[in-house]
């Protein structure tokens, strides 16, 4: 498994890896009202937005080269997607994408505060990373969402 950055040829395997992962983990969690918008926001051309603006991701791509993960900061503060394929999940790649993207953050500037608003089925996994809450659920207008906050500068040796 290689993790290497993400470019923007990438963009169409990014969006083919998350859709179906969205549709199938985080849509039912949600509001049907919010469905579309929330696919769409992965679309191809999305994606190719995040990676030419204030965004950086990384990929996780396998022998075949297809990506199996993938992993985005949002002005290197907010950790915006992490996916892994279910077929890949369980064995530490999220942790290493995490990572990936955490270092590259610390070294444009990051001071060592990250954000992610967590589905409600993924927290466990940002927990094992080192985030917190720091509100109950929220449902914003049928988004449902955990928001979270990972201190790294206090995660010293840890």
């Amino acid at each position: 498994m290689n993790i290497r950055k993400a470019l923007i040829d990438d963009a169409k395997a990014i969006s083919e890896l998350i859709v179906p992962l969205t549709a199938k983990h985080i849509c039912p969690t949600c509001d049907a009202s919010v469905h579309s918008l929330l696919l769409h926001s992965m679309s191809v051309g999305k994606i190719e937005h995040y990676l030419s603006t204030n965004h950086f991701y990384v990929v996780a791509v396998n022998l075949n080269d297809e990506v199996v993960g993938v992993a985005g900061v949002r002005d290197y503060a907010h950790l915006y997607h992490l996916f892994v394929d279910d077929n890949h999940q369980g064995k530490g790649l999220s942790r290493k994408l995490w990572e990936a993207v955490k270092e590259e953050s610390l070294r444009n500037g990051n001071s060592g505060r990250f954000t992610v608003n967590s589905a409600l089925n993924s927290e466990n996994v940002y927990l094992r990373l080192g985030f917190r809450r720091t509100e109950g659920v929220r449902n914003r207008e049928g988004m449902m969402d955990i928001p979270m906050v990972l201190e790294a500068a206090c995660q010293q040796d840890i």
